[in-house]
């Protein structure tokens, strides 16, 4: 339902992000303990994890020191991790609230229901799970999306008792929402050179864009980050997420288009890197990582 007929391959979606954080051992106690995630790989200050029957599909760099980004900077706004179900998601919720890990919000988005919360050092996390797309509804040839209240009890009722522990198998990154600090420039770079489909706007401060008619694969907005500089190189947070295309001619189409628009992406372990208008580090490959 996008109003450019978009030039990535339907089947792209994200496949798995990178970030550096100052405390390794806190942040990796998190990701198992609260959000259930398996150790799939360690090694050299790198952390792989995910879910245990599955792909890694989150990246943890030891980055002792480092800064954390400005107020202002662009860079990660949250990272949304799509469960298969909603009795999966109930279950992560009331892990949650049994670890009484602190909650930012709640959102009922009519394509999707979905949890707020940020990780030990401040990285904005979504866990949210799709409606049906059959459920989704499209105005003016963008999808409709809100903010409405999510029906919490509801969906505690339908967690499983007791909760499964373990992130549950299919569990994926769904989207990336990132800050930038200029939405038609960044959505020129996502539209035009890389060829996602715009799925919607919210207001002129955030854009949506998708391949295959999905949502949103990458969020963007300004709300804090307008006109706002990238932060340091050594910062802490987002390292660079991975574009997955689903085959090698997919990948070649999208670096070719990449070089026509005089982007030149840099040869990286496990594909290609490049970097948004707001030096938000996407990796580009057509194989997962791990």
């Amino acid at each position: 339902m996008s109003d450019q007929t978009p030039a990535i391959d339907p089947q792209t979606h994200i496949g798995a992000i990178s970030l550096r954080v100052a405390n390794l051992e806190a942040s990796l106690r998190f990701y198992q303990e609260v959000l259930g995630m398996h150790v799939h790989q360690q090694q050299n200050g790198q952390v792989w994890l995910g879910p245990q029957d599955g792909q890694a599909i989150l990246c943890l760099q030891a980055a002792p020191g480092a800064p954390r980004p400005g107020r202002n900077a662009t860079g990660l706004y949250h990272v949304a991790y799509l469960y298969p179900s909603r009795q999966a998601l109930g279950n992560a919720l009331r892990r949650l609230v049994t670890r009484r890990w602190p909650l930012q919000g709640f959102a009922d988005h009519l394509v999707s229901e979905a949890i707020y919360l940020a990780d030990p050092e401040g990285n904005g996390i979504e866990l949210y799970r799709d409606r049906p797309r059959q459920e989704w509804r499209y105005a003016n040839g963008q999808v409709v999306m809100a903010t409405d209240p999510l029906d919490v009890d509801g969906m505690l009722a339908e967690a499983s008792d007791p909760p499964e522990e373990h992130l549950p198998a299919g569990t994926a990154i769904g989207h990336i929402h990132l800050k930038v600090a200029n939405i038609p420039q960044a959505e020129a770079f996502y539209r035009q050179t890389v060829g996602f489909g715009l799925m919607a706007h919210y207001g002129p401060s955030a854009s949506f864009v998708s391949a295959g008619g999905y949502h949103h694969h990458i969020g963007m907005n300004t709300w804090s980050s307008a006109g706002g500089p990238p932060p340091a190189p050594e910062a802490t947070g987002l390292a660079y997420y991975q574009v997955l295309l689903p085959n090698p001619t997919a990948l070649e189409e999208t670096l070719s288009r990449l070089s026509e628009a005089g982007v030149s992406p840099r040869e990286f372990e496990n594909g290609w890197l490049v970097r948004d208008p707001a030096s938000n580090a996407v990796l580009l490959s057509s194989h997962v990582i791990i």
